[in-house]
């Protein structure tokens, strides 16, 4: 003869009530899940074009590369560099640093430069262009795919088709390789940081290990900072042929930076 336990009511309701419990909590969880992804992938879109298509196998592509995001971007490589650099000392930018974001694009949130400031970024970037056309020429960023890099016409260094750097019309900040110690300088003054990726090794399949933003201008004192930089990029990418001292050898007057700052590679610049 079977002999079946009847379980008593309560218990049935005790069970049916926890299951409803842990299927509201999982429904929950899903969609703050859902609700997260959506946000962060919009603030992805939001930091605009870049290396990574804006699109959702672009996103899981910079999400499966920010596990391997460096933890502190402002601290230079810890590898010695007993070899000097072109720059020997740079004045302190006014604290605080701007907020970034991302990995690809990677970006400047706040203190972004005007649409002015940015332009007269742009006409120093022609200048140097300009000045020395047999080593520096632009066109559009190896990196970025968009917009408009500083190229070295016979690079010593191993960068994306000899790119020094680039600008970012969105924020005014730019990316460029430096000469480690160069960066150390950069970074240690307070104007720019690592990027993201810029771990050196495998990681160089994405970005040289000396991959540094350097912040957008807020003033004209510190576009002429900025260029000294730029022009410390080029030296590097170029071997540090000479002192870098003949990268702009006199003033030059742009006569036609394109309206959307340096987005072309039509220059017409004349020695004055």
């Amino acid at each position: 003869m079977d002999h079946h336990t009847v379980l008593p009511l309560s218990t049935n309701l005790a069970t049916t009530r926890s299951e409803q419990a842990l299927a509201l909590i999982l429904t929950m969880a899903f969609l703050s899940t859902l609700l997260h992804l959506y946000t962060d992938y919009k603030a992805f879109l939001a930091l605009g074009p870049g290396g990574t298509p804006s699109t959702i196998p672009g996103y899981v592509r910079t999400k499966t590369l920010s596990f391997f995001a460096l933890r502190n971007p402002y601290l230079p490589n810890t590898n010695p560099q007993r070899e000097q650099g072109y720059l020997h000392h740079l004045p302190a930018r006014l604290k605080p640093r701007p907020v970034t974001r991302g990995i690809a694009p990677h970006r400047q949130i706040t203190q972004r430069a005007s649409p002015a400031l940015y332009q007269r970024l742009a006409a120093e970037l022609c200048r140097l262009v300009a000045a020395d056309p047999e080593r520096l020429v632009l066109g559009t960023s190896c990196f970025e795919k968009h917009g408009t890099g500083l190229f070295s016409r016979s690079p010593a260094r191993r960068t994306c088709r000899g790119e020094i750097c680039h600008a970012h019309p969105s924020d005014g900040s730019m990316h460029m390789t430096l000469h480690p110690a160069d960066a150390r300088v950069v970074l240690e003054a307070g104007w720019g940081e690592r990027h993201p990726l810029a771990r050196g090794g495998w990681f160089e399949k994405f970005v040289p290990e000396g991959f540094v933003m350097v912040y957008a201008p807020r003033g004209e004192e510190d576009v002429e900072v900025l260029v000294r930089i730029v022009q410390a990029g080029a030296w590097f990418v170029n071997l540090g042929k000479g002192d870098g001292t003949d990268l702009c050898p006199g003033p030059m007057v742009v006569r036609d930076v394109l309206g959307s700052g340096i987005e072309g590679t039509k220059v017409v610049a004349t020695a004055e």
